[in-house]
């Protein structure tokens, strides 16, 4: 077995390598004047150089120079600089041992530091147990033990000692961790425990793969096993709080483990950490399962009524013929009543000898029938599917204990009642039950017949408890997500803190009074302004017709020297299998090596297999075709690859790995400087299980699928990306990628379409300090929100729609700033924010300040987006990167007809990250070729200025072979480092 280590190679390197970076030479190695006296004392220049530098290594990083060895060329130029001596004499340095360690001797004395004891040594374990107690990570962990010695002015061990420390701690954080997991749970309770990985013959497997082997597509069935597991899990009597026993770090590092590991291999796990795996599962799994529940409750409900209005549109349409019969004959009615009003004839006779009386009198029944069925409301028509809700109401309303905000809510006595009736098997409801909750018209129509109809008081009560979780109004014990919104956010006693220490951090001044004024004052002298040149026909591309201002579009400004340039250099690239490609991406870049194990934080040892796994979730073909398709891969390496050491914290680390490169390399300047970027959706059809769990967009059709949701820098450069239902406006996932990735990139402007725009969103861009720049759709038809009377604006009169509510921006300025410090810590996600507001809106005055604060910044984008040229190109250009980027993830994405066929959100964004990751490997690796190309056509001569080149994208694919036997062991002969490049010479000589 391989020895096991604390630290990767790159992160010794930063701890315990000398430094020779500017920064650090003067940050650590610059001499005071009392270290050039001591140094001066030493007779030959090279011991005055050797004590300098002996003296610069005690400070840092705190240890002696070695014997024989030599410093970085830079720190000794550094030093012999500031004391007079030519670093060549290094050289001479030390010959004799006695000299170094003569002088060691001396700086312990005037550093005033000493030689590590057992003592020391004891205080920086207790220091390094502390730092394991909340991360596994090794870097932290080495760094509070350097800290502790140097906190004690102690000399630095070696590095493997510092290493072994580092272990020792971590495995005494593990077993604390697990101790105090364990510490109240039973001899009885232990054994259930170990049964659960014990194979059950009632079901066909482990207990323990049961539970975590949830359904996930919305079924009555499902949601019902749903309520099975977690009743399941109560009676195991686990309780939840034990999790605050353990810091955060270690527990969610538990967790990890837990969800890597299969029941076979945590039994043979030592009796703690098996017991303690499981007692972090079963807390973990209540959580989870309790939101998956309410969430497929949400959707089942929002099911029954999206199928009764379909079947409503049906039975319209399958009455179109009889409607139009209908339609004729009260056609041939008006006519024969006209006729006779203009003769002055009889109504009566008139209508009975063109139409007949009756005819008339036998539509009647049919149109009656017409009207009604035309009418009925949408919970009439849930109710035919009442069969289908009584299959799980009765298990979800038994199985969670339900709160609300308000005080004795009629809901909740609504839901005890339902509650009490499943539990007694009642069918029929008594004359008086709880109706407060109820609109007017679904009062009448439950007590049309004088007696409650259960059916419809079951289904409308249950339609607004959805509604209620959704707006987390009503919320469930045990919840992760479905909690008060209060509860995700930064506390409100750290929040005032921050206020009172102006560190909030936020793009907007604390003083709402103040913000509002400064605001207001732009806002009119920029309406004014707009106004004025809207008059004159001073806007460029912008043109008011009768009131009513209209955008030019804009055209194509990508010269055809461009595109020429473009077709020259993709027929320059060398030919390459992807393969090779990701191999030399991650020779670059070390990419592969971030997918370190679940335990041990150890890279993989075979990088072959956790390549082939990448492209397996990249390509869309998963991980057992990859291996049937691979040469020198098998199924069990992939597998045991992606189960220990692919995870989405590992492949956001490998994105960022290869984004920071694409990022630094010369030329992605030339596209842009990191600071703009796009987001996007793009849809992928479901088939086969997925598309049970899929939801139907009608705009992309009948089918169901999955949306992967991107952000891509102006440098083309991927930043994250996320699964999404294709029902889900974009607009709440927007904020998500720009605050939730690990790259270097700092976005400052967003662009996107429409699609990605809302008010909430707009009014959180500038709390967040952050530039929201949205194409918008149908642009003349949206309204200016102004703090002035319409009548200022006289030229915008069309255009100025209701006006901004101050009050209630001042009621919850200090909560909406609450909102923005939340987000920019990541206490919570922008999703839940947004997601909350889209369905409290109606009820939550704080989500409609948030509206207000957003009418502001649209208003004042909608004035710069018609007054700016500049703005419309630029945001034109960014989107138009999205979309061109999304053409090479088709491309990539091409096993299984491009459709995707896994049923769980996990394994989703699997695939959604993995394709990321290879299209993030293909655009650096052309960018690297793409630089070398330009660089050999200027060396011939040409004149390729930067202007043209920035419209040549790196999002080629013809030169790469998808397709195919994937080999990992072909090796290719680069003398110069790098592939030769595809030139018309060496096409004349193949020829």
């Amino acid at each position: 077995m391989a020895k096991r280590k604390l630290l990767k190679a790159q992160d010794r390197q930063t701890l315990f390598d000398i430094p020779a970076d500017e920064d650090s030479l003067m940050r650590y190695y610059c001499l005071s004047p009392t270290d050039r006296l001591e140094i001066m004392v030493r007779r030959r220049e090279h011991n005055r150089l050797g004590f300098a530098v002996q003296l610069c290594l005690m400070r840092h990083p705190g240890r002696p120079l070695l014997a024989n060895e030599r410093p970085p060329q830079a720190m000794l130029h550094y030093i012999a600089e500031q004391i007079g001596a030519n670093p060549a004499s290094f050289d001479f340095y030390a010959h004799r041992e006695e000299t170094r360690m003569n002088h060691v001797a001396h700086l312990l004395g005037y550093l005033e530091m000493r030689s590590a004891t057992a003592e020391d040594r004891r205080a920086a374990l207790l220091s390094a147990i502390d730092a394991a107690s909340t991360t596994d990570k090794g870097m932290p962990i080495a760094n509070s033990v350097i800290a502790a010695f140097r906190e004690r002015r102690v000399l630095l061990p070696v590095p493997n000692a510092i290493e072994r420390m580092g272990l020792a701690a971590r495995a005494i954080a593990r077993r604390r961790a697990e101790t105090g997991l364990l510490s109240d749970v039973g001899p009885e309770k232990l054994k259930i425990l170990d049964g659960l990985l014990e194979v059950d013959t009632a079901i066909g497997h482990t207990r323990f793969h049961w539970l975590k082997a949830t359904p996930e597509a919305p079924g009555a069935m499902n949601l019902v096993g749903l309520t099975e597991r977690i009743a399941f899990l109560r009676a195991l009597g686990i309780d939840p709080r034990l999790q605050a026993r353990i810091p955060s770090g270690r527990w969610d590092q538990i967790v990890r483990e837990g969800d890597a590991t299969p029941a076979w291999l945590a039994s043979d796990f030592n009796a703690n950490r098996r017991r303690a795996t499981i007692v972090a599962q079963i807390i973990k799994l209540g959580q989870k399962l309790t939101d998956d529940a309410v969430t497929m409750f949400i959707k089942l409900m929002g099911r029954l009524f999206s199928q009764a209005n379909n079947r409503k549109k049906q039975r319209h349409m399958s009455s179109r013929p009889e409607t139009s019969k209908v339609l004729r004959l009260f056609l041939d009615t008006i006519v024969a009543l006209q006729a006779a009003n203009d003769n002055d004839a009889d109504p009566m006779t008139m209508l009975e000898r063109r139409v007949g009386w009756h005819r008339l009198l036998q539509i009647k029944p049919g149109l009656e029938a017409m009207v009604e069925t035309n009418e009925e409301p949408a919970l009439v028509m849930a109710r035919e599917q009442h069969a289908t809700v009584r299959k799980y109401a009765g298990h979800f309303l038994q199985t969670f204990t339900f709160h609300s905000r308000r005080r004795h809510d009629p809901m909740l006595a609504a839901v005890a009642t339902l509650r009490a009736f499943y539990a007694d098997g009642r069918r029929v409801l008594p004359d008086r039950v709880p109706v407060a909750h109820l609109t007017k018209s679904e009062r009448e129509l439950i007590f049309e017949s004088g007696k409650p109809d259960r059916a419809l008081y079951e289904i409308a009560t249950l339609a607004l408890l959805r509604d209620r979780l959704r707006s987390r109004d009503v919320w469930i014990d045990g919840s992760h997500s479905f909690r008060p919104i209060d509860e995700h956010l930064v506390s409100q006693p750290a929040f005032i803190a921050l206020k009172q220490e102006e560190k909030l951090g936020l793009g907007v001044q604390s003083d709402g009074v103040a913000w509002l004024a400064e605001v207001r004052e732009t806002m009119d002298f920029n309406l004014k302004q707009f106004a004025r040149r809207a008059r004159y026909g001073k806007l460029d591309g912008v043109r008011l017709e009768a009131g009513t201002l209209i955008v030019t579009p804009h055209a194509s400004d990508i010269p055809a020297t461009a595109k020429d340039l473009k077709a020259e250099i993709s027929e320059m690239y060398p030919l390459i299998e992807v393969p090779d490609l990701l191999r030399e991406v991650h020779e670059w870049t070390g990419f592969a090596d971030q997918f370190t194990h679940v335990r041990t934080g150890d890279a993989p040892q075979n990088i072959a297999a956790m390549l082939a796994g990448v492209l397996a979730d990249g390509t869309n073909l998963g991980p057992k075709r990859m291996a049937g398709a691979s040469k020198g891969i098998s199924a069990h390496q992939i597998g045991w690859m992606r189960s220990f050491h692919a995870r989405s914290e590992t492949y956001r680390l490998a994105q960022a790995c290869v984004t920071d490169a694409h990022t630094r390399h010369p030329h992605s300047q030339i596209w842009g400087n990191g600071t703009t970027a796009s987001s996007d959706g793009q849809f992928f059809r479901a088939s086969d299980r997925a598309a049970r769990r899929g939801d139907i967009n009608l705009h992309y059709g009948n089918e169901p699928g999955v949306k992967f949701y991107s952000g891509l820098s102006d440098q083309y450069g991927y930043y994250s990306i996320l699964p999404i239902s294709p029902t889900e406006s974009e607009a709440v996932y927007v904020l998500d990628g720009l605050f939730d990735h690990d790259t270097i990139l700092d976005i400052e402007e967003l662009f996107t379409d429409t699609g990605g725009a809302s008010d909430q969103l707009f009014g959180l861009f500038p709390i967040v300090n952050r530039r929201f720049s949205p194409r918008l759709r149908n642009l003349k038809d949206r309204k200016f929100h102004t703090f002035e009377k319409a009548d200022s604006y006289p030229v915008l009169a069309k255009h100025i729609g209701a006006p901004i509510n101050t009050d209630l921006i001042l009621e919850h300025w200090d909560n909406l700033l609450r909102l923005g410090v939340s987000i920019a810590t990541r206490t919570v996600a922008p999703s839940t924010i947004l997601k909350w507001c889209s369905t409290s809106s109606k009820s939550s005055d704080l989500a409609k300040a948030l509206r207000e604060v957003g009418r502001i910044e649209r208003t004042l984008f909608m004035i710069e987006w018609y007054s700016s040229p500049a703005l419309r190109r630029r945001c034109q250009a960014g989107l138009n990167k999205g979309e061109a980027a999304h053409k090479l993830k088709r491309a990539v994405f091409f096993h299984e007809r491009g459709e995707i066929r896994d049923r769980s959100f996990d394994s989703q964004a699997f695939r959604a990250s993995g394709l990321n990751l290879v299209v993030s490997a293909i655009v650096h690796w052309n960018t690297v070729y793409l630089s070398r190309a330009v660089a050999h056509l200027r060396q011939q001569g040409r004149n390729i200025p930067d202007d043209i080149l920035k419209h040549v994208s790196p999002l080629s694919w013809e030169h790469i072979n998808l397709t195919g036997i994937y080999s990992w062991d072909a090796e290719q002969q680069m003398p110069e480092g790098f592939r030769p490049l595809r030139t018309p010479g060496k096409f004349l000589m193949a020829a």
